[in-house]
């Protein structure tokens, strides 16, 4: 196996077949908050330009008339809600309840009526509303950005796939600690539960879906 490359070996054993993007897209922007933004956060990342990349992307979406949707990690004092997650990432604590690196950037903020999830866990959809309004409102496609790629967005992603979205991950608009787990979990994406596209490729489908 040595000798073959691995996207021969993938292709091979039968991934990275293609999902459809649908007729109606949600672009859902996963936990950009000054966490990873504040070198001062235990959790910053250096994840600047993929912050530029989401402000591009959020502009391009409403343009478009793609709804935009924000999630945030929230725990009350004592992270008694944050369960195993938060005893496995001690780091979680900069996401109690008031803490300035739970917020917004100012360059990237929600207009109003552009709907907020507030989560506990990793993915977007677990313990939370927003697979059920998804489904209600007919949406068919998650188009997927945030941090950090190997964690909420990737969980993200899969539960999107479970729940019966097809999920398109942007690369240039997902960030991580580090190169290494970046394009691994991009990789992986690809191969089993996603379509992963450029920011220029998601700008084009967003308003080829509404055009």
């Amino acid at each position: 196996m040595n000798d073959v490359s691995l996207d021969t070996d993938y292709a091979a054993a039968g991934f990275g077949g293609k999902l459809p993007f649908g007729k109606k897209p949600v672009l859902v922007i996963v936990d950009v908050v000054m966490a990873y933004l504040d070198p001062a956060s235990p959790l910053y990342a250096g994840v600047e330009a993929e912050l530029a990349s989401n402000e591009r992307l959020v502009i391009a979406a409403r343009a478009a008339g793609v709804p935009v949707i924000f999630t945030n990690v929230v725990y009350e004092p004592g992270m008694l809600d944050g369960g195993m997650f938060a005893k496995k990432v001690p780091a979680l604590k900069a996401f109690e309840r008031g803490s300035p690196m739970g917020a917004f950037p100012d360059s990237l903020q929600p207009a109003p009526g552009e709907m907020i999830i507030s989560k506990q866990y990793p993915s977007a959809f677990f313990g939370t509303s927003l697979a059920s309004t998804l489904h209600a409102a007919g949406f068919d496609t998650v188009l997927l950005t945030g941090y950090s790629t190997s964690g909420c967005v990737r969980a993200s992603a899969l539960d999107a796939l479970c729940y019966g979205f097809a999920p398109f991950v942007i690369r240039d608009a997902c960030g991580d600690r580090d190169i290494r787990p970046q394009e691994q979990n991009l990789f992986d994406m690809q191969a089993k539960m996603a379509e992963v596209v450029s920011e220029a490729e998601a700008i084009v489908l967003m308003q080829g879906a509404t055009a």
